[in-house]
């Protein structure tokens, strides 16, 4: 009997941790355990001395040219002292394995591990060395094109309204306030002199939970899954909003952003276009990452895409337009 289909496998970790100790030629007593899934699934590898960590890529998620492209950014970053999680090549010098899953052909690639711990609240000195850190990376990879995805419009907001537009009523209140926030926002961005804006490499993805913050408060980033080219002011807009979803105290929150914001530009100064248009691009993620929801909706079942979660979600972007007089 043939094996039925399947969307996506989970590796034994057991099994996976000796593919990897052979192709790296690392100690013989490492120890490889699942540390987290969703699209992708990480591996933590650990033989007492160090720890690194596997990545392996779901199943047509990125394609081998754009894990190459990721991987350039990194070394980029790494060889310019940029504060990442950089990929490791193999024994014999390939940054990328190929694993026949279940389900098919899937990637993966090892990286080292970023020193510190996930923190959620940040103090306000975190707050300064991740502004710095994130300047650092702005600064290498400005006007750097990578082949891979471009944030624009388009990929921000129309393709995820076409997404959402799969799940959810046409006459529904979600549906509404989504069509009518992304068409107010295509205008709004259409008014950006661009000539202000700088654009190049971003991550797109920089908040808490792809950090790590070390005892001395040193910062260093990972999970580069969704780097591509865009406005680099999006990376602000994300770290934003970020701040804004985690710290409910409105002192705090303003305090936290300014250290961030200072730290940014002892690095880089932030044009006032740019300051201008952050506001708008972090309600642009917000619906670009439903659309993700919505794609892999399969990796998450209805964590995300349920009445509950879109009533706060709505709720939320609501509190950023008041706050930011957005669409007044």
């Amino acid at each position: 009997m043939n094996p039925f289909p399947v969307y996506d496998s989970r590796l034994s970790a057991s099994h996976l941790g000796t593919f990897l100790q052979t192709r790296y030629s690392l100690n013989d007593s490492i120890q490889c355990h699942i540390l987290k899934t969703g699209i992708n699934h990480s591996y933590l590898l650990n033989d007492g001395a160090k720890k690194l960590i596997f990545r392996l890529y779901s199943y047509n998620w990125r394609t081998k040219n754009e894990i190459e492209e990721e991987i350039r950014l990194l070394k980029l970053l790494n060889e310019n002292g940029v504060p990442v999680s950089y990929p490791i090549a193999d024994a014999k010098g390939s940054f990328i394995q190929e694993i026949m899953a279940p389900e098919g052909l899937r990637f993966g690639v090892l990286f080292s591990f970023a020193e510190g711990e996930k923190i959620r609240s940040f103090t306000t000195d975190m707050s300064y060395n991740i502004g710095v850190a994130m300047a650092r990376f702005h600064q290498v990879t400005q006007n750097l094109a990578l082949e891979r995805v471009t944030y624009n419009v388009e990929t921000l907001l129309i393709s995820p309204l076409q997404r959402a537009q799969t799940f959810f009523a046409a006459s529904s209140e979600t549906m509404t306030f989504l069509e009518t926030s992304t068409y107010k926002l295509i205008e709004k961005i259409k008014e950006v002199n661009m000539k202000e804006v700088r654009t190049g490499a971003v991550h797109l993805d920089i908040w808490f939970d792809n950090m790590h913050v070390t005892p001395n408060e040193e910062v260093t980033f990972f999970d580069f899954d969704f780097c591509g080219n865009g406005w680099q002011a999006l990376d602000l807009a994300y770290f934003n909003v970020q701040l804004f979803n985690t710290e409910f105290d409105a002192d705090e929150y303003q305090r936290k952003l300014q250290r961030f914001l200072e730290g940014y530009e002892t690095i880089v100064k932030i044009s006032d276009e740019e300051k201008r248009l952050i506001p708008y691009l972090a309600v642009s993620l917000w619906f670009f990452y439903l659309g993700i929801q919505c794609q892999r909706f399969d990796d998450w079942g209805n964590l995300f895409i349920s009445e509950d979660y879109f009533k706060r979600f709505i709720g939320l972007i609501q509190k950023w337009c008041t706050k930011h007089e957005l669409f007044a």
